[in-house]
């Protein structure tokens, strides 16, 4: 009898240990700005959300990238940079978003 209430404490406590583990979050937290040469870290840039770069910042950012003559920058209603820019000798549309994403069009 001693050994099954033995057995039984054990399995219980291991149940418990079980139960109080964290399960993992199920939304994605967003990643911080890219410090890597990447233009762009997910496919679904520019992402809105509260832009924390000064339009002085945001230049520095598309100029590291290639882009050159960057012109007309402005924050629009989801917090993106958007301006005119070259690269490689063609004009484009910029955007840059609060995560650092650079999308050129």
């Amino acid at each position: 009898m001693r050994n099954i209430l033995m057995t039984a404490l054990l399995l219980g406590m291991t149940a418990g240990a079980a139960f109080a583990q964290n399960a993992p979050s199920s939304s994605p937290t967003p990643p911080a700005v890219s410090t890597t040469n990447m233009e762009t870290k997910t496919t679904a840039a520019p992402v809105a959300g509260a832009n924390s770069f000064t339009e002085s910042e945001a230049r520095s950012r598309l100029e590291k990238f290639g882009y050159t003559d960057v012109t007309g920058l402005t924050k629009d209603n989801n917090s993106i940079w958007r301006g005119m820019a070259k690269k490689d000798g063609q004009s484009v549309n910029v955007a840059l978003d609060y995560q650092g994403n650079i999308v050129g069009k």
